[in-house]
């Protein structure tokens, strides 16, 4: 009877032990699926204070007024530019990247294209983006048009294998046809006419025409320049003060906050170092944990060594909603942002109450962001826009399951599929305590 007793508390004991050892199993799994700092994606902030050059709500529209930017155009624009089947697995679209349904890019340290490819830097947002007289952050295109072009065949991005194979699946939809047709021209019948029609110019022309209406007007600091004393908040006024203080309108002035003040020809840019002060030791600190030095910049436009580790000064509106910040998106919150931006570019080291006067300062950057809505997008009758092979290696694949059916190449230490390390051990810990109470029942009959 005694030594029932103990096996039982044994069995008992060792299942206890095994399920915490589960719990915690589970627990350790669930942190390493979820492995994202929780602040890298967080955002505090507040910008400059210079007189705009207009008394517009939003300085600076003169500079991207176009003719012909009709409502059907950029009804047009705006399909292709969420439509992810001119990507080559039919996955990836411009919104993908830069998101309008929030700070208008991907919320991550850099952009991951078809298959899973990242990208050298991370995407910048793409609001108030036709305020900008250059695109990219080493400037390689003039204007939003020609920046819509490179995403559909790089590898990293779109990964078409070229312009022609993206417009071909546009090209077989009727309803982009007709849309086509009301834009850009009269109804075609000849093969050659609809090339001409739906060609790459129109398409990033219409793109363009969609990403011109994603503006921000009317932020806190815009109203307060216009005369409203009460826009900002006593922590924001000191922030702006701070900002000049610090010098960080050298780069960010102009109604962009992006070093523009008057209309350049496109293309025209304003470029800035960074780092500049990387013999600041917290500079260097910063540039060995956030990668500043591992990209050329311009320099891999112009091959030009004066343009290294040159960038285009990004907009500080609605910065507060694209972290993780820099070029590198290493920077997990726009405080640190501050700090980086203190020591790397100006060689200067704000107390924490002057950091976050200016992040609070740059809130106030924040506008008002017209409503989205996801468009219906047109599908070809009967068919598939995408060729169902498109970026699948079916025998690949095929090899891999049948490889898996008859449990090979599996390594030690590799996953059972479908079961966790902590469903293993209680799987373990339930099997154990059966065996050890059957075994104490058959001691004791």
């Amino acid at each position: 009877m005694g030594s029932r007793r103990i096996l039982i508390l044994l069995a008992i004991g060792v299942s206890a032990l095994l399920i915490v050892g589960a719990a915690a199993a589970m627990a350790q799994h669930e942190d390493a699926a979820n492995e994202v700092d929780e602040d890298e994606f967080t955002h505090d902030t507040e910008d400059l204070p210079v007189e705009p050059p207009t008394d517009q709500s939003h300085p600076g529209y003169e500079y991207i007024e176009q003719d012909g930017d009709t409502e059907e155009k950029i009804e047009l624009g705006e399909q292709l530019y969420f439509d992810p089947r001119i990507s080559e697995t039919g996955t990836i679209s411009c919104n993908t990247c830069h998101n309008v349904m929030e700070g208008g890019d991907d919320s991550r340290p850099i952009a991951m294209g078809v298959h899973g490819e990242t990208g050298p830097v991370a995407s910048p947002t793409v609001w108030n983006s036709g305020f900008h007289h250059t695109q990219f952050w080493d400037g390689r295109a003039d204007t939003l048009a020609e920046q819509a072009e490179g995403p559909i065949v790089a590898d990293v991005e779109m990964g078409m294998p070229d312009h022609e194979a993206a417009l071909d699946r546009v090209r077989g939809v009727d309803d982009y046809v007709e849309s086509y047709e009301e834009v850009y021209g009269d109804e075609v019948d000849d093969p050659d006419d609809l090339e001409e029609l739906i060609s790459l110019e129109n398409t990033v022309d219409a793109i363009a025409a969609y990403e011109r209406t994603l503006n921000t007007p009317n932020s806190p600091y815009d109203q307060y320049v216009q005369g409203d004393e009460d826009a900002l908040t006593e922590q924001q006024l000191d922030g702006m003060e701070t900002f000049q203080d610090l010098g960080c309108q050298s780069c960010h002035s102009g109604p962009m906050f992006s070093g523009q003040w008057d209309e350049p020809e496109s293309g025209e840019g304003v470029y800035q170092p960074h780092p500049t002060f990387e013999d600041n030791p917290q500079c260097e600190e910063y540039i060995e944990e956030y990668d500043l030095m591992d990209n050329p910049g311009r320099m891999g436009v112009t091959d030009d060594e004066s343009d290294e580790f040159m960038y285009k000064v990004p907009t500080l509106r609605n910065v507060e909603h694209t972290a993780p910040y820099m070029h590198t998106g290493q920077v997990p919150d726009l405080e640190e942002a501050v700090r980086v931006m203190s020591a790397c570019s100006l060689d200067q080291d704000p107390s924490d109450e002057e950091v976050e006067d200016v992040t609070a300062f740059l809130t106030s950057l924040t506008g008002e962001y017209p409503e989205q809505e996801m468009p219906q997008l047109p599908n070809p009758s009967g068919e598939s826009m995408v060729p169902m092979d498109a970026g699948m290696d079916f025998e690949d694949m095929e090899e891999e399951g049948d490889d898996a059916e008859n449990g090979d190449d599996v390594d030690e230490g590799d996953s059972i599929p479908g079961m966790s390390l902590g469903a293993a051990v209680l799987a373990l810990a339930l099997v154990s305590a059966a065996a050890l109470v059957g075994y104490s029942r058959r001691l004791n009959e």
